[in-house]
């Protein structure tokens, strides 16, 4: 990685004024050495943990350099930390049991619906309106006996969320590399649950990464399902890596796609860098910068 792009991540300042972003992914890698101002179409968010070797001040310092306004997956002692650098969360944490235990699971749902119960108030005090939970493994369970007892466990929980308007979002992943045995792994699988639950406060985090391995046709699966996915995340696949044009999906595009729809929620950045970690985190976000 040059120097140039080194230095410029610690320069950069200013961002609102600026060139038009070029439209060829090397010309947007390009102008990531350049002070780009930010089109404003896109709202910018990274996920923590990908950066969890960065203290969390100097990562919020970072963000607000680069143009995101949202550091993800943070939980409730680190929400007045995002206020404090003029930041949000657009997709927090702090309740439920992890991934691999969730709502598939009929024993796990009082204990499950407690957690949620405690922390939508927290996400309301915090000014914030989602908050990320997941399906949990099969463990041998049917698709539709997942499905039945997914919307068991979240219609409890619907009045709560809407009181409070926070909308739970189930993150779509790999079963086939990450993380084996998940139930959520599938965009129908996603958008049958959310028919089932029936309520406008729990919709879908689609992972591009994630169902990208799944089942690919990532753009036409956006604009059929749109109405129930409320929040994106991005990474290059293979690897989970930048998403330049190291790998094989070609992020402009899809950005375009999902900006068709109408959409005006945020785009998380949640790829692993390889390379000088804030360097890739702003050419993801000038990538993506449509």
């Amino acid at each position: 990685m040059n120097t140039n792009r080194r230095e410029m991540v610690k320069k950069m300042a200013g961002l609102a004024v600026g060139l038009p972003v070029a439209d060829s992914l090397k010309e947007r890698l390009d102008a990531s050495d350049k002070a780009v101002g930010l089109k404003g179409n896109v709202n910018h968010s990274v996920c923590r943990w990908c950066y969890s070797k960065i203290e969390f001040e100097d990562l919020c310092k970072a963000a607000k350099e680069i143009g995101l306004q949202s550091i993800e997956l943070t939980g409730p002692e680190e929400w007045p930390i995002l206020k404090k650098y003029g930041l949000t969360s657009a997709m927090p944490w702090g309740a439920g049991k992890g991934i691999v235990e969730g709502f598939n699971d009929l024993k796990l749902h009082d204990e499950l619906v407690a957690s949620y119960e405690a922390i939508f108030p927290k996400v309301a005090a915090a000014g914030l309106d989602k908050i990320i939970c997941f399906s949990g493994n099969r463990h041998g369970m049917s698709d539709e006996q997942g499905l039945e007892n997914c919307a068991i466990g979240l219609k409890r929980l619907m009045k709560s969320a809407e009181k409070h308007k926070v909308t739970m979002s189930m993150e779509l992943l790999n079963s086939k590399v990450n993380h084996p045995d998940y139930m959520c792994d599938r965009t129908n699988w996603g958008v049958e649950l959310c028919k089932r639950v029936g309520s406008e406060n729990f919709k879908l985090l689609y992972d591009i990464y994630h169902m990208q391995i799944m089942e690919g046709d990532v753009i036409r699966t956006i604009n059929d399902n749109h109405q129930y996915i409320n929040h994106y995340h991005t990474g290059g696949v293979p690897g989970r890596h930048e998403i330049d044009d190291s790998q094989e999906l070609y992020y402009p595009a899809i950005m375009k796609a999902i900006l068709a729809t109408g959409y005006k929620g945020y785009l998380g950045q949640e790829f692993i860098p390889v390379r000088d970690p804030l360097t890739s985190l702003r050419e993801g976000v000038v990538i993506c910068d449509v």
